[in-house]
């Protein structure tokens, strides 16, 4: 059963078109997610097929009776309602109770929140979730979502999908999170230049058949440059020749990645990374930190060591972005110690974009940091890495004031890594990027030799650039997660890991009782210690797969490897427990 359907629709703002004669539908269990670069036209798409915004040519049509439930950017309220007004309206407490959908909604996204709170004053993730809630009660036949992932944290994200995925209702979705467009969509559009091209499969599909595009009209352009001196070559050659042109055909994935390298090499990163640091980052030992009557870190200890590129997860209100400024001395402990390596030449991103001169050009913006840096093995210009970023030709010429809030963002990263940082502290670094963006912002990181924290609720770039994941889960400390992310959203399902306000509600527990002879100071020594050879497994493991990719066709070099990788992850799992049973004996 069609839903929505476009005839030659057409729609403008100023001299370039966002939609030109574009013509597409949308059937009953559809599930299409929208890519393309930010202002090319994705959010008027949706708008559109809502008929929220009237085109300015062709047709909408809707199928008769059709329930469209519509997620904006924005989050719209009455200024006095509350949760409960917004989200349940005037059902009585029996009818939605006994609604299995709706309890399951309520108990995702709002259980921490009280129904009859009200909704000004609230963040913005809080008032994000509300607007989902207030999409997902009612009964749909299909679900139109502009950036549903907008301010949520990596476990919202995952209830999310796995809600949406469970739900037999039509989808469409623009969304810059990769990890989410691969869990809920099975098709893809992109939205450029005015057309709309459409892909089978989720974002890790639409990337490789849109690489064997690319690759496929480079080809047929360089054999169009080519053909006629190619014909005339041929043609001497005589009708024998004519008659035995080779033909070929191309394995789709394998040729296109074939010849790829890994996406960094870290051990080579890890040996910069020590030439310029030293051995000493930075140690955190016994740190307490209090954020008004809150105490966000108790003894806490931890170690950031040259080289290491760490994802850092946790709820919201946990306390990641006070660790980085912890890190960055704008955060003081009420007691332990912060010991900062004296190489250390430290950047940080946070959320709140720095205020840059509105009058000054793009170019000069960053060219007053300096000219030309070197990553990895290549020199680039200022100019060539706001090319990279998104600024090509005159957009580089533009006042910083007419910038939209993703293109600040953007200068500011580049600003940051024109200064040549060792050490970068990057706060949520993909909010209001677009997917283009993303993927060369994390090229240039992949050849960044440093000391690299990462705060962000994008699943696929965290993976994509960490090697190793922390954990606040509400204890007051940092956790290593060898399981990664996925570990993360185990631990919280399980309920292994406190609610953020645990540590807010609970008194601050009585300092542990030292134990004879300094045992508990070498305990935690000895904590550390095998913290930081987890850390090391965990790299050692991935270089071994990295190698068993590289040799698939030596079986006895794959025989030695896998002999390798499995003595590795049998110490990994002696030295987990162990650490697991020398920190209960200091809870």
């Amino acid at each position: 059963m069609n839903l929505i359907n476009l005839e030659n629709v057409a729609k403008a703002y100023g001299p370039k078109p966002l939609l030109d004669a574009v013509s597409l539908g949308l059937d009953e269990g559809d599930r299409v997610g929208v890519v393309g670069r930010n202002g090319g036209g994705k959010s008027t798409l949706v708008s559109v097929l809502a008929r929220e915004t009237e085109p300015d040519d062709g047709r909408v049509t809707h199928a008769r009776g059709l329930r469209l439930g519509y997620l904006t950017q924005r989050d719209a309220f009455p200024e006095s309602a509350t949760v409960r007004s917004v989200v349940l309206g005037d059902r009585a407490e029996h009818e939605w109770a006994g609604d299995v959908r709706a309890r399951d909604i309520l108990g995702g996204l709002l259980a921490d929140l009280d129904l009859d709170a009200p909704l000004a004053g609230m963040s913005g993730g809080e008032r994000r979730r509300v607007a989902l809630a207030r999409l997902l009660v009612p009964e749909s036949d299909l679900l139109l979502l502009d950036e549903p992932t907008n301010h949520l944290d990596i476990e919202a994200i995952d209830w999310l999908a796995r809600h949406l995925k469970g739900r037999k209702v039509a989808l469409l979705v623009v969304t810059h999170d990769r990890w989410f467009l691969d869990e809920v969509t099975d098709r893809t559009w992109e939205v450029v230049d005015g057309r709309v091209e459409r892909y089978e499969g989720g974002y890790s599909a639409y990337v490789l058949a849109k690489a064997e595009r690319s690759r496929i009209a480079a080809a047929t352009e360089a054999k169009r440059q080519n053909l006629l001196r190619k014909e005339l070559a041929w043609l001497r050659r005589g009708p024998q020749a004519r008659t035995s042109k080779p033909k070929f055909r191309v394995d789709a994935a394998q040729a296109l990645i074939a010849d790829e390298p890994p996406a960094r090499d870290s051990v080579e990163l890890t040996r910069f990374a020590t030439a310029r640091l030293g051995k000493t980052v930075y140690d955190i030992e016994d740190v307490d930190v209090r954020l008004g009557d809150r105490d966000l870190f108790r003894r806490m200890t931890w170690r950031l060591g040259p080289g290491d590129r760490v994802g850092l997860v946790g709820v919201n209100g946990s306390g990641k972005s006070t660790l980085l400024r912890l890190l960055d001395g704008s955060v003081r402990p009420v007691s332990g110690t912060v010991v900062q390596g004296k190489t250390v030449q430290l950047a940080h991103l946070s959320q709140n974009l720095e205020e840059l001169d509105p009058a000054r050009r793009v170019l000069e913006s960053v060219e007053e940091i300096r000219r030309r840096i070197t990553v990895g093995k290549r020199e680039w210009t200022a100019s060539q890495l706001l090319e990279r970023l998104g600024f090509a030709g005159d957009r580089q010429w533009t006042p910083v004031g007419d910038l939209s809030g993703g293109e600040r963002r953007r200068l500011q990263l580049l600003r940051l890594l024109m200064a040549e940082p060792n050490v970068l502290l990057l706060d949520e670094p993909t909010n209001d990027l677009d997917i283009e963006t993303l993927t060369e912002v994390e090229d240039l990181l992949d050849g960044w030799p440093g000391t690299l924290v990462v705060v962000s609720h994008d699943r696929y770039f965290l993976e994509r650039i960490t090697d190793h994941v922390v954990a606040l889960l509400g204890d007051g400390r940092v956790s290593l997660l060898p399981g990664g992310v996925d570990e993360y959203l185990e631990r919280r399902a399980a309920g292994t890991a406190p609610k953020p306000g645990a540590v807010r509600d609970e008194p601050a527990p009585p300092p542990p009782k030292p134990k004879a002879g300094g045992q508990d100071w070498k305990a935690r020594k000895e904590l550390d210690r095998l913290e930081r050879r987890l850390e090391k497994l965990a790299g050692q493991q991935a270089t071994l797969h990295e190698q068993l990719a590289a040799h698939a066709t030596d079986y006895a070099k794959l025989q030695e490897l896998d002999a390798r990788l499995k003595e590795v992850q049998a110490e990994a799992a002696e030295v987990e427990e162990e650490w697991l049973m020398l920190a209960e004996d200091l809870g």
